[in-house]
């Protein structure tokens, strides 16, 4: 692989440095789709260039608001093919920022994605999960993309750094991710 980790918010400032762990979401909510879809873009555009990257092999994954991105940016650029969610918000009400939901753009994910979900996660309930998996059938997008639910997990099992950590769960998270991969070409 060759990987590349953009911070999405550097426009913002670094969150890091935020001493109140009630400002980040307050920063993270100011980056408008828009924007990240321009900033992913150029990132796609410079990995194209870059002589030890397969540009024709692009793999994306990420997590939490990380996650919600992963499908929303699978819908805007055809060059992505293959995509792992981990428990990505699927439904939020619109703002200017984030006008649309991924449950909304169903019908433009055309390429495969991979959706980890947590079961007791309390800030993204099945039932937002069960309307993103109807939104991919309805489209005929569910042969292309599935979601799997570990049950009875809270939401970050794989952020080792976290007290929901929940380490057997996030193992085979990676090796799902790994294995997505490796199905869909990307590997």
């Amino acid at each position: 692989y060759f990987g590349i980790s953009s911070d999405p918010f550097f426009r913002g400032g670094d969150l890091s440095k935020l001493t109140d762990i009630k400002q980040v979401p307050a920063g993270a909510n100011a980056l408008s789709d828009q924007q990240a879809f321009v900033d992913l873009d150029a990132v796609v555009a410079w990995v194209e260039k870059h002589p030890r990257a397969n540009g024709a092999k692009l793999g994306l994954t990420g997590m939490c608001r990380g996650g919600r991105m992963v499908w929303m940016y699978t819908a805007h650029n055809k060059k992505i093919d293959a995509a792992v969610a981990w428990y990505g918000p699927t439904f939020a009400d619109p703002t200017s920022l984030k006008p649309q939901n991924p449950v909304d753009v169903t019908d433009k994910i055309d390429r495969p994605v991979l959706g980890l979900y947590a079961g007791a996660d309390q800030g993204i309930p099945m039932t937002h999960v069960e309307r993103m998996r109807a939104g991919l059938q309805a489209f005929g997008n569910d042969k292309r993309s599935m979601i799997h639910v570990y049950e009875g997990m809270p939401h970050a099992f794989h952020a080792d750094y976290r007290p929901s950590y929940r380490k057997e769960p996030a193992k085979d998270g990676w090796k799902r991710m790994l294995a997505w991969f490796k199905k869909h070409g990307v590997a």
